[in-house]
């Protein structure tokens, strides 16, 4: 199953001419690209699907939702658990 995932943006920085970000999701953190909301500020909230921030959201909304997916496990299904996936990249070192 494919979600759109509330996220927090944390960082902004340009590579290769292209707008991306690091964004929070209820403590799973990944990088997404940012050209569709170009407008978009460290400290907002964007729903984001498949590493495309889509649509702005406001805090409240973001933390409802990012809490509800936490209840049902969803984010884990999503994301995997990152402590296993932290695991994996370092023995891949």
């Amino acid at each position: 199953m494919c979600l759109a995932v509330p996220g927090r943006v944390l960082e902004i920085q340009e590579r290769d001419g292209t707008r991306m970000a690091t964004v929070d999701f209820g403590g799973v953190v990944k990088e997404v690209c940012l050209e569709y909301l170009p407008d978009l500020c460290v400290g907002d909230y964007a729903i984001v699907h498949v590493g495309f921030a889509l649509q702005r959201l406001d805090e409240e909304s973001a933390r409802q939702t990012l809490e509800l997916f936490a209840e049902l496990g969803m984010l884990q299904e999503e994301f995997g658990d990152p402590w296993e996936t932290a695991a994996i990249e370092e023995a891949a070192k």
